[in-house]
């Protein structure tokens, strides 16, 4: 995999790649961003989740009604 980077983006990697930087190769920070991006995907997907099921606990117990496994299978297939 090859990335080309140039002027601000290029001296920005740079920056932080070096002995002062935060790491010492172009890898280690490739693989640490992409490492935050997954888990930021993952976070905002459990987040997604979260809210689903705090609503559904807090809805009405009028607003549900039974299905039987077949109409379950049914809808979900539709």
């Amino acid at each position: 995999m090859t990335v080309r980077l140039s002027g601000a983006l290029s001296e920005f990697v740079s920056a932080n790649v070096s002995e002062t930087g935060a790491y010492e190769n172009i890898s280690e920070y490739i693989r640490g961003l992409i490492r935050r991006d997954k888990e930021r995907v993952e976070r905002e997907a459990f987040d997604t989740l979260k809210d689903e099921l705090q609503h559904a606990f807090t809805a009405p117990d009028t607003s549900y009604h039974s299905l039987s496994a077949a109409e379950v299978i049914a809808r979900n297939k539709a």
